[in-house]
C-alpha cells in the first residue's frame, strides 16, 4: 500500500507524449482512482469506478484512453470511442481534459451537445473522429438523422451515472448501447452505487475491475461544512446568506450559491448585486452560448460569486473555488455531496455553508444519514449582520430614483390611466373610415349577379333573390 502511495505516473504505464502533457500541467502524483483505474485500462478490462466528486476521475479515463486511440484514425460519421455526460458542462470539461492531456498526439475529437449549431458539428463528423464526447439528447438526435454510425466504437465511457439516473437518462443510454458492438470495452463511472446503478454495471458491463477508493457519497475531508438555522421567509434567508457572505468576505477567493428551483437562482443573484455583491446567475434554462460565457468569466474571476442550479454541482473544476453556499438543503442527499464537492479540490481545503428552515428538517437529516454524521450548527448571533448603512443606502438609492420619476415633468399631456402603457401612435398610421354610401336593393341584386361579392349567404345565393324586383318596389 505504501508503495501505491508513492506511485507516480511514470510507473503507470502511459506514454511518453501524455506523460509530457501531465508534467506540464504541475501534476507528479496520480490520485487514488489514477492509480487504481489506469492500468486496468490500459490492459483493456472494464472498469466499474466508484469515487466522490473531485477526486481526479475524469483524468483516470482520458489519460489511458489517449494512449489506447494513438495508434489509429476514425473514419468518417463512425467515432472510434464515446464518451456519455449527462450535463452539457461535464462534456465541455472532459473535452477540456482531451486538448489539455493530448495535445502532443494527433487525436481528433468532437463535441456533441445541445445549444450548439448541428451544422458544424455534422462537418467534424465527416471528417472523422477518434474521440466522441456528447450527451444522450445531442447524440440520439444526430443518429436519427443518418449523420453518425456507432458500428466502430470499441471503447465507452458512462460518466456521472448516478447523474444520469436523477436525470432520467437511462432508458437513452440503454438504446445507445443497443446500437454499439458487442464486443467493446466500457469504463462505468458514479459517484455512488445505488441498486439501480448496479443493476446497469452489472447489464453492461463485462466481468469489471471494481475500483472503489472512498465510501460512496462521502465529502472531502478538505471541506469544513457548517449550517444555518434560519426563518422559513424569503427575506430572512437572504438577509442570512448576505450575513455569511459578508462574514467570510476575506477568506474567499471566489464562490457558488447553490438553489434548488432554477426561478430563486434570478432573485437571489438580483438581491446579492442590489445590496453591492458580485454576482451573476447559471441556471439550465439559459442558452448554451450564455453559459458558457458565464462560466469562463466565473473561471477567469470576472466576479467572484455564481448563483446557480444543480447544472454546475458537476463537471465544474474551478481550483478558485473556496466556499460554497447552499442557500436551499438539495432534494437528493446526493446532490450535497456534489455541491460541496466543487470546493476543496486537489487536496485544498474549502468551507461549506446550508441554510436551513424548519420545513428542510427531512431533507437535512437525508443528509446528514448519507454522509455518516452531523454537521456542525452555527448561530445566527454568531455571524456578524451586514451594516445597516448598505440597507439605508439602497433605499436612499431607490427613494431618489422614484422621487425624480414622480417629479418629471412630461413633454406631453399625460394621457388617462388605462392608456398609460400604450405608445402613441400617429393619427397618420390608421386611415380614418369615411361614411360609406346606403346601397339600394337593385344594386345588390345586381353585384350579386354579377359575381363580385357572395352576399349574406357565403357563395350559395337563394333563387328568390336573383328574381327582378318590380320598379314600383323600389319607387
Amino acid at each position: 500500500m505504501k508503495a501505491l502511495e508513492r506511485m507516480s505516473f511514470e510507473k503507470l504505464g502511459l506514454s511518453t507524449e501524455v506523460l509530457r502533457a501531465v508534467t506540464e500541467t504541475g501534476y507528479t502524483t496520480p490520485t487514488p482512482i489514477q492509480e487504481r483505474a489506469i492500468p486496468f485500462i490500459l490492459m483493456g478490462r472494464d472498469v466499474l469506478g466508484v469515487a466522490q466528486t473531485g477526486t481526479g476521475k475524469t483524468a483516470g479515463f482520458t489519460l489511458p484512453m489517449i494512449d489506447i486511440l494513438g495508434s489509429e484514425r476514425g473514419r468518417a460519421r463512425m467515432p472510434r470511442s464515446l464518451i456519455l455526460e449527462p450535463t452539457r458542462e461535464l462534456a465541455t470539461q472532459v473535452a477540456e481534459s482531451f486538448e489539455k492531456y493530448g495535445k502532443y498526439t494527433k487525436l481528433s475529437m468532437a463535441l456533441l451537445i445541445g445549444g450548439e449549431s448541428m451544422r458544424d458539428q455534422q462537418q467534424i463528423l465527416q471528417r472523422g473522429v477518434d474521440v466522441l464526447i456528447a450527451t444522450p439528447g445531442r447524440l440520439l438526435d444526430l443518429f436519427e438523422r443518418g449523420l453518425i454510425l456507432l458500428a466502430d466504437t470499441k471503447l465507452l465511457v458512462i460518466d456521472e451515472a448516478d447523474r444520469m439516473l436523477d436525470m432520467g437518462f437511462i432508458p437513452d443510454i440503454e438504446r445507445i448501447v443497443s446500437m454499439l458492438p458487442t464486443i467493446r470495452q466500457t469504463l462505468f463511472f458514479s459517484a455512488t452505487m445505488a441498486p439501480e446503478i448496479r443493476k446497469l454495471a452489472d447489464k453492461f458491463l463485462l466481468n469489471p475491475k471494481e475500483i472503489s477508493v472512498a465510501p460512496p457519497a462521502s465529502p472531502a475531508k478538505t471541506v469544513t461544512q457548517r449550517i444555518l438555522r434560519c426563518e422559513v421567509e424569503p427575506k430572512a434567508k437572504r438577509h442570512a446568506l448576505r450575513s455569511l457572505l459578508r462574514a467570510e468576505a476575506e477568506q474567499t477567493q471566489s464562490a457558488l450559491v447553490f438553489c434548488n428551483r432554477k426561478r430563486d437562482v434570478a432573485i437571489v443573484q438580483r438581491s446579492l448585486q442590489r445590496h453591492g455583491f458580485d454576482a451573476e446567475a447559471l441556471h439550465g434554462d439559459m442558452v448554451q452560448s450564455a453559459r458558457t460565457e458565464t462560466l469562463a468569466r466565473f473561471k477567469a474571476s470576472e466576479f467572484r460569486i455564481l448563483v446557480c442550479s444543480d447544472v454546475a454541482a458537476r463537471g465544474l473544476d474551478i481550483p478558485a473555488v473556496s466556499h460554497v453556499y447552499n442557500y436551499d438543503v438539495p432534494v437528493h442527499a446526493e446532490d450535497y455531496v456534489h455541491r460541496i464537492g466543487r470546493t476543496g479540490r486537489a487536496g485544498r481545503s474549502g468551507k461549506a455553508f446550508t441554510l436551513y428552515t424548519p420545513d428542510d428538517t427531512k431533507a437535512l437529516a437525508g443528509v446528514t444519514e448519507l454522509i455518516g454524521g452531523p454537521i456542525e450548527e452555527l448561530q445566527l448571533e454568531d455571524v456578524p449582520a451586514p451594516d445597516p448603512r448598505d440597507y439605508s443606502l439602497d433605499k436612499r438609492q431607490r427613494s431618489r430614483k422614484s422621487k425624480a420619476s414622480a417629479t418629471a415633468k412630461p413633454s406631453v399631456p399625460l394621457t388617462p390611466q388605462k392608456d398609460a402603457k400604450r405608445p402613441e401612435k400617429n393619427q397618420d398610421d390608421k386611415p380614418r373610415r369615411r361614411p360609406q354610401r346606403k346601397v339600394s336593393v337593385r344594386e345588390e341584386q345586381q353585384e350579386v349577379a354579377n359575381g363580385s361579392t357572395s352576399g349574406p349567404f357565403g357563395d350559395h345565393t337563394p333563387a328568390f333573390i336573383l328574381r327582378p324586383v318590380p320598379l314600383s318596389a323600389t319607387a
